[in-house]
């Protein structure tokens, strides 16, 4: 099924409040000193008024909320280090930000406070597994459809070479995760080893994850029945809080760029929003109100934002590098 088609036969389910997905980590310092011109040939020029504007500070802006990992036990948070007390990789937080939820450096799925006290391990490792990238899966009650609330972590595992996207509920103690389910449309089936990058946005569940066998970013909806399939060419996606986009990477000319397809229409729309890069873009996520994306290059931390014509160029906020996420 095509993505539109998908789109279409769900269109009874539009999205509503963000489901607010944030990764953070690394020791940074409070004031970071202005970088020179990012590397994005002509959008670069686009940028030059922000970036003396910066220089002339000293200072980056960095955008409430935005956070960064890198694997240490530090989590950058507005520009600000946080000791997380542990090693903190592919941290996340709930909508409400009041929990974070990361991998540890034992590999156990952990929540936290927001400042990495009172950890309750979620899950165990039970050894000879390597996971990742957890996404918070929260959904209000619909008593008119008979579904009950939902607050699970959704995570990739890697086992015995083969990698699978698992859940628990994030209230566990120690529980058991059990593998996702993964069904197709009716007339294609879908992968069901080789996937991870699990993100999910949007108030109904859905999540989109990148199958690096086939190199497709494959989308799934959880609502009334679980249903899927693949929506482009891609790897690293993240699904925009109203449900209605996905920014993933893709490699252009020996690069990657980040892009953007729109199904919320009745045509599927994909554009390269990065055309210029010069540098890879990579591991991108979208502001709670779906205006702005963070990513990584290997300069720092960068953002694009969409205005009335389309994303902007892309703005350098910190030095820092590691995975970008934001936080409420």
């Amino acid at each position: 099924m095509s993505a539109r088609n998908r789109r279409s036969a769900a269109a009874v389910f539009t999205a509503g409040a963000a489901a607010l997905l944030t990764l953070s980590g690394t020791a940074a310092a409070t004031a970071m000193a202005a970088p020179a011109a990012p590397s994005f040939g002509a959008h670069a020029r686009g940028s030059a008024a922000m970036v003396a504007a910066a220089a002339s500070a000293h200072t980056l802006t960095v955008p409430r909320g935005l956070t960064i990992s890198n694997g240490t036990r530090h989590v950058v948070v507005n520009g600000k280090s946080i000791d997380f007390g542990t090693a903190v990789r592919d941290l996340a937080w709930n909508p409400s930000g009041s929990k974070a939820a990361f991998i540890d450096g034992h590999g156990n799925l952990v929540v936290s406070n927001p400042d990495g006290s009172h950890r309750v391990t979620v899950a165990a490792n039970p050894g000879g597994q390597t996971w990742s990238h957890p996404t918070w899966q929260v959904t209000a009650a619909d008593r008119a459809n008979q579904i009950p609330a939902k607050n699970n972590l959704i995570f990739s595992a890697k086992i015995h070479g083969s990698t699978v996207l698992e859940g628990v509920k994030a209230t566990s103690n120690h529980g058991r995760p059990a593998r996702i389910s993964l069904n197709g449309d009716g007339e294609h089936n879908v992968p069901q080893t080789n996937n991870t990058w699990p993100n999910v946005g949007g108030s109904y569940g859905s999540s989109v994850y990148e199958n690096t066998h086939t190199g497709e970013v494959y989308i799934r909806d959880d609502y009334l029945r679980q249903q899927g399939g693949a929506l482009t060419k891609g790897s690293e996606p993240a699904l925009s809080p109203d449900n209605e986009e996905v920014v993933f990477v893709r490699s252009v000319h020996g690069h990657d760029h980040l892009f953007v397809e729109d199904f919320g229409g009745s045509t599927n729309v994909i554009k390269d929003v990065t055309p210029h890069a010069t540098t890879d873009c990579t591991e991108p996520t979208w502001s709670p109100n779906g205006k702005t994306i963070a990513f990584r290059a290997p300069s720092g931390t960068y953002t694009i934002t969409k205005g009335a014509h389309g994303f902007g160029s892309p703005v350098k906020v910190s030095k820092h590098t590691g995975l970008p996420a934001y936080r409420g």
